[in-house]
């Protein structure tokens, strides 16, 4: 193992360019090994699902009694729940009626949705505000020039940009409170939200005695408990970013929430350019450098927000984050610099619970 860096090397950046290189020759011989392993193969299951949060949502589990398939229709109605209250895009949520108040007047706010909301923006903080809750006002701008067939301007992006940024946002724990310091401002849950209520679904299952289940919203993300098919977790397979038929690595998943990002999907062009939907909130540009990131943390809201952070961060700082939060795994997918070849970077994620696909 490498020499912990002092915190002088860190900031000269020498120390995690090493760490790098160092993680680079590791994984060579790590893609070599887990290609000539087996990974672990999926079995009879059980499944419960619908539609929620614009996506397909599911609670898988082994073959079992009734009692499982009882609580998975509880999850899915917390589910259901949570949705109405945190969306942004429903007219009477208490997020929408957050957003319609809280520039003119401090708003009490009920105190899950307060924590959750102060969690997205310390993790907004943590990540130098690549993740950042109240970017809705760039992806509204983005979305209205792509109907219009034209890019930003300049003076359009400068003037959103002083209406995002959770230094605009104002917490009073004491009284349960949250104002907004600027008009126009808006918090969107959907980089978030989404792992949040998996997290809280999931609860339902765990308070229900049930030891072993899968529950994902669209495979974007993930929370999984216990194993499956006789193996320590469930399998989870990720998509090549370049070719999405195809599977580029198997993620044994156990006790952990897992989550996604990629601009391989969604995307538009422009005079010959690609732009990808994943945006820099701190310049309302998208960014380009990477393909995919996905993260593993001990909840599905953490790996949710930090999937996106890291995408925005690239991967110096998304390494340097992992290297200080040994709990936060990531499998990081940068852009290739030469050909087509894929040279990914893997972050406290054990060898034994990833399985590249042969070339």
């Amino acid at each position: 193992m490498s020499e912990v860096p002092s915190r002088r090397q860190f900031l000269s950046g020498q120390a995690l360019r090493d760490e790098l290189a160092w993680a680079g020759k590791e994984l060579a011989d790590r893609l070599a090994e887990s290609r000539e392993r087996e990974p672990p193969q999926g079995g009879d299951t059980v499944r419960l699902g619908k539609t929620a949060m614009a996506c397909d949502v599911e609670v898988i589990m082994n073959p079992g009694p009734a009692a499982q398939v009882v609580a998975a229709s509880a999850a899915l109605d917390r589910v259901d729940e949570l949705e109405a209250q945190f969306s942004a895009y429903r007219p009477h949520s208490e997020l929408t009626l957050l957003n319609q108040r809280a520039a003119t007047e401090a708003v009490a706010v009920e105190d899950e949705l307060f924590e959750l909301l102060w969690r997205a923006a310390e993790i907004s903080r943590a990540t130098e505000g690549a993740f950042d809750p109240t970017a809705g006002p760039f992806v509204a701008l983005w979305r209205a020039c792509r109907d219009a067939g034209r890019l930003p301007t300049e003076e359009e992006l400068q003037h959103t940009r002083q209406r995002v940024g959770c230094e605009h946002l104002v917490f009073d724990h004491q009284l349960r409170t949250l104002s907004y310091l600027v008009d126009g401002l808006q918090f969107n849950l959907g980089a978030i939200g989404k792992g949040h209520i998996l997290d809280r679904a999931g609860q339902v299952m765990t308070d229900a005695l049930i030891t072993d289940w899968m529950i994902h919203a669209g495979f974007s993300s993930i929370l999984a408990r216990g194993g499956h098919n006789s193996a320590s977790g469930w399998p989870v397979g990720i998509r090549n970013p370049l070719f999405p038929e195809r599977n580029f690595a198997t993620m044994l998943l156990r006790d952990r929430g897992m989550s996604t990002s990629g601009s391989g999907v969604q995307f538009f062009r422009h005079e010959g350019q690609r732009y990808g939907h994943i945006l820099d909130p701190r310049t309302g540009w998208p960014v380009d450098g990477m393909l995919s990131v996905t993260v593993v943390a001990p909840t599905a809201e953490e790996a949710d927000a930090l999937s996106t952070a890291f995408f925005v961060l690239g991967v110096e700082k998304a390494f340097l984050y992992c290297h200080n939060q040994p709990l936060i795994g990531a499998l990081l997918i940068p852009a290739p610099t030469r050909g087509a070849r894929l040279e990914p970077v893997v972050c406290n994620i054990p060898e034994d619970d990833l399985f590249f696909a042969p070339n």
